[in-house]
């Protein structure tokens, strides 16, 4: 998979269902990422070949601990570029959510860790 961003979203989405109930699979990562199943069969198939899932045949789909890693580092990002798009500049969480979203492929490490002193300074969880 060459985009970095799809692989996020890929890797985030599965994260997001393995904290939910244990894995995730196709259908339901097609139907979150608003993709058709074929999408997403062919971004597993390079995820594995990438050693970021385990995937069983017509199964259910896990992260490895190197995509463990990198969906909680994007999913972490998201939450935290979230909080401050709310709490900063007052959006609706439905509004930070798709912002964070687009944002939490770009933006640097060091920008994460002045969100973070912004929100600790401001007192806000």
């Amino acid at each position: 998979m060459k985009n970095n961003e799809s692989k996020e979203m890929y890797l985030e989405t599965i994260y997001i269902l393995e904290e939910s109930h244990g894995h995730a699979h196709v259908a339901e990562i097609a139907s979150l990422l608003k993709v058709t199943k074929p999408s997403v069969t062919k971004a597993m198939k390079s995820l594995k070949e990438d050693e970021m899932i385990f995937k069983e045949r017509y199964g259910s789909i896990t992260l490895t601990n190197k995509g463990k890693k990198l969906a909680k580092k994007v999913y972490d990002k998201h939450r935290i570029i979230s909080k401050y798009i709310m709490h900063s500049l007052g959006l609706s969480s439905k509004e930070a959510a798709i912002n964070a979203c687009k944002m939490e492929h770009v933006v640097t490490d060091e920008m994460i860790v002045a969100i973070k002193q912004y929100l600790k300074n401001h007192e806000i969880d």
